[in-house]
């Protein structure tokens, strides 16, 4: 019996991805742990990785193929004593689809429901209508556990969370038989149009011009970003930042650590600053949830890094506890690691609040958008001289930065977002009290 090997979910929020590359081909021995394929997500290209032993008999996906899904057999694997050339014209299309429980759903949201048989035939009265495909839903991993627990039909429920997303509390107060019916008539409704017009129908043919696909990762970013601003209403709150003090510090850091090998940056002492921020101002480390506010205990901050086909943010976990040239060593590893397409999905999902720098650009100042679920994002301008009145009343030039704070309004009050705008500052301003 053929060893059937289905396209892996090598995220959480994955739900199809590109076979970019095989390493292998028909008739090609592979053994536990070998590389077999390069597998594109929306934010990386990763290794798969062989499970079994045996033979490549048929491969049922070329490479190059885009939005394979999750579940989908890719390949088939010949086992010991098998004849490996008798699966060249072996048919996958019949191949049985993936139970809906393990398949990831969009933005960490979603655990499709364990399949339900179909109810048999049943002489009682006014029998209930055939369940939705709650896969299809939105609602919290745990919502769906207390709605299978209950026998209600998510279909029935109206969410109360982000973007109608069903929690907690609507399957708590929901009971069999009386949850809200208009969901029925939403399912005849017509879809919707897309949002964006395709290519042929905003095209000027009198414009030299060429269409290039977007990218899973470009798929992602403006689906996320484009969520965040209908969903999130951004307040932006700026601050000038006098960075001599911690350019002073950090050539003595630098001076230090010469020895090592190691260099920190000026954005890897920001990204301290704001951990300890966030540390301080508790209010501004959350996530908004619908019904509900989550609370973060340290400060996991994403760092955007631009890569050729968009933008990834890597994570320094715990930053508002690790030292300059621990942040130093591990945003050095992450970025080139980004670069090269090899995170690990646990190195770029999750995040309590992030921080953008294009002041190596020259870019003076600008307001970031928020990357949901996190509540705010610190955006980083270009240190110049200017003019600035020192603490003696005298008049001096100083390097002064603009930062710029985007917060969630639904989740950070304006006086919260100023109070870690102030904290951010102070920090930076005095850089001892970091290291102290």
């Amino acid at each position: 019996m053929p060893i059937e090997i289905k396209m892996p979910a090598l995220s959480p929020t994955m739900e199809e991805g590109k076979l970019a590359k095989w390493l292998v081909k028909e008739g090609d021995t592979v053994s536990s742990g070998d590389i077999m394929a390069e597998i594109e997500t929306d934010k990386a290209t990763m290794e798969f990785e062989a499970v079994d032993e045996g033979v490549i008999g048929k491969i049922a996906v070329p490479e190059g193929t885009e939005g394979v899904k999750v579940g989908t057999v890719i390949a088939l694997l010949a086992e010991e004593g098998e004849d490996a050339s008798a699966l060249a014209d072996a048919d996958v299309s019949a191949a049985p689809a993936p139970a809906p429980a393990p398949a990831p759903a969009a933005k960490d949201e979603d655990a499709a429901a364990p399949a339900s048989s179909a109810p048999a035939p049943s002489p009682s009265p006014a029998p209930a209508a055939a369940k939705s495909d709650d896969s299809r839903i939105k609602a919290s991993p745990l919502a769906r556990r207390i709605a299978a627990d209950k026998g209600l039909d998510l279909a029935t429920i109206k969410g109360s969370g982000p973007n109608g997303r069903i929690v907690k509390a609507d399957v708590e107060n929901a009971e069999p038989g009386k949850a809200e019916a208009p969901a029925a008539a939403a399912a005849t409704a017509p879809a919707a149009a897309p949002a964006v017009s395709n290519a042929a129908s905003i095209l000027d043919d009198r414009v030299p011009h060429t269409i290039e696909t977007l990218s899973g990762m470009r798929k992602t970013i403006a689906k996320r970003l484009t969520q965040s601003k209908q969903e999130a209403p951004h307040i932006y709150l700026s601050v000038d930042v006098k960075l001599d003090a911690l350019m002073d510090l950090r050539a003595q850091v630098n001076e230090t650590l010469s020895s090592r090998g190691l260099k920190v940056s000026v954005n890897d002492m920001l990204v301290k600053a704001l951990g300890m921020a966030l540390v301080e101002v508790p209010e501004c480390n959350v996530s908004f949830a619908g019904t509900e506010l989550i609370k973060y205990e340290r400060a996991d901050i994403s760092v955007a890094v631009s890569i050729p086909n968009g933008l990834i943010t890597p994570i320094v976990p715990d930053a508002n506890s690790k030292s300059f040239s621990q942040i130093a060593k591990m945003t050095k590893d992450l970025g080139t690691r980004a670069k090269e397409g090899k995170l690990k999905p646990e190195e770029y999902q999750g995040g309590t609040a992030s921080i953008s720098n294009m002041g190596m650009m020259g870019i003076k100042s600008f307001s970031a958008v928020v990357n949901p679920p996190q509540g705010m994002i610190m955006a980083i301008g270009a240190g110049q001289k200017q003019p600035w009145v020192m603490d003696d009343g005298s008049l001096g030039v100083a390097t002064v930065m603009s930062a710029t704070g985007s917060f969630d309004h639904r989740a950070i009050d304006g006086a919260d977002g100023a109070r870690l705008m102030a904290a951010f500052k102070d920090f930076v301003e005095n850089p001892l009290g970091m290291i102290a």
